[in-house]
Formats: C-alpha cells, sequence, structure tokens
C-alpha cells in the first residue's frame, strides 16, 4: 500500500484531445485540474477554455508539464506514444513519488489502418514505470473517445473505464477517478502487465468507429453495478 498526498491531478499533454477532455470531466466532478504542455502559454489557453464549458465545478488552470506535475499528487499522461520515453524520461524528477496515471496508446496507421504498436517494456505505463521506478503508474482511460469527453450533453455512464496496475492503494485511487469521469463503472482489470493488451485495443475502437461511423466504447458483461461498486470502495 503506497500514501499518497492529496491534491490536484496534473494532465500531461492537457492540450490534446483526450488530455483535455479527461481534465474537463474531472473538473466536472469537483476536482482541480492543472493542464500542462510544453508551452505554458498553449496550457493557459486551453484551461481557459475548459473554464468557459458548462458543469466546470474546481479550477482549472495551466502551466508547463514541469510546472504541472511539480505542484500535483496525480499525473495523468495523455501524450501520443511517438516521444513518450524522452518526455517521460524528462520529467522524471517531477514524477518522483507520484501516483503516475498513464493513458498512452501506442498505435501506429498504415493503409491497412489502426494497429497496436510493439513496445519493448510490454506497453506505454510499463515503459513509464520503468523510467521512473519511484512513481507508482496505473493504466487507465485507454478508450474513452476524446470528443464525448469534451462533449457537456455526452453521457459516458454506459462505458466501462478499464483500470490495471501493481499498487493496490494506487489502483483504488485511479478508480474512484475513473467513475468520477464517467459517472459510471470502473474495473478492477487486473496487473499492470495486462496494459500491453489493453493499449492496442484503442486500435480496434478506431476501426470500428471508421467502419460504423460511431464512437465506440468498451462495456463489459456479466458484472453488476454494485459488485464493481464495492471493489472501489
Amino acid at each position: 500500500m503506497s500514501d499518497f498526498p492529496t491534491g490536484g491531478v496534473a494532465v500531461v499533454g492537457g492540450t490534446g484531445p483526450q488530455g483535455k477532455g479527461l481534465a474537463y470531466r474531472l473538473a466536472r466532478a469537483g476536482h482541480p485540474v492543472v493542464l500542462g504542455s510544453r508551452d505554458a502559454d498553449r496550457a493557459a489557453d486551453a484551461s481557459g477554455e475548459l473554464r468557459s464549458l458548462p458543469g466546470v465545478a474546481a479550477p482549472v488552470d495551466g502551466a508547463s508539464n514541469e510546472d504541472a506535475v511539480r505542484g500535483a499528487a496525480t499525473v495523468l499522461l495523455a501524450v501520443p506514444y511517438q516521444g513518450h520515453a524522452e518526455l517521460v524520461a524528462s520529467l522524471a524528477d517531477a514524477l518522483a513519488g507520484k501516483l503516475v496515471v498513464s493513458c498512452v496508446n501506442p498505435l501506429g496507421f498504415d493503409k491497412g489502418g489502426p494497429y497496436g504498436l510493439s513496445v519493448a517494456a510490454g506497453s506505454a505505463a510499463e515503459e513509464a514505470a520503468g523510467l521512473v521506478p519511484s512513481a507508482v503508474v496505473v493504466g487507465a482511460f485507454h478508450h474513452l473517445a476524446a470528443p464525448l469527453l469534451l462533449d457537456p450533453e455526452a453521457d459516458l455512464s454506459h462505458e466501462d473505464v478499464l483500470v490495471c496496475g501493481d499498487d493496490a492503494d494506487a489502483k483504488a485511487r485511479v478508480l474512484v477517478l475513473a467513475a468520477d469521469v464517467t459517472g459510471g463503472r470502473a474495473v478492477d482489470a487486473g496487473r499492470l502487465r495486462l496494459a500491453a493488451q489493453l493499449e492496442p485495443l484503442t486500435a480496434v475502437l478506431i476501426s470500428v468507429n471508421k467502419r460504423y461511423k460511431t464512437r465506440s466504447g468498451v462495456a463489459l458483461t456479466g458484472l453488476t453495478p454494485a459488485a464493481v461498486k464495492e471493489e472501489v470502495a
């Protein structure tokens, strides 16, 4: 069990669609959020955009990636996989001792469509854990569509957020955040190594979305809402 300080959430990659969408949903649920970016001015502009959206119930600010991370208890990595290792390594000192939530999907695209990339560490989440061994890394939020996260009218309560990690306390904290983001179920999917299966599943959803012109998500059968809530509690 790990003892994490309480505090706000930093979103590294907070000016991108996924990071901005997660930040919006967290702020609507009452979590103070700081958007991180390589460009602090860009982060400040993006935070202003989020503050203007309906339902925001907590402060939303912008800062450089490093400043955002240093001031937060929990850090979401919501960046493209390209350049992921370099970015995480550059933030290693600031990430030390933090709860880090990896939302990164290592994907490639060619004429055949999207596909999962091979990652030497097994997954982006495991790569981050190896680069910052003093942090505790949990994988989550891989399968939520960014346009829906940013849509104030979109109901995400029917989607399940699959959460994987090796630290029970850290995973429990992320399960609560995940349920706050969607208003629905957060599911303990197992150990961090399963991020190697969860991350490339996003390629399947992208392919389905293109084929059926929709925004698909993940919902598991055979689980009752009550059972999942007991696990989160």
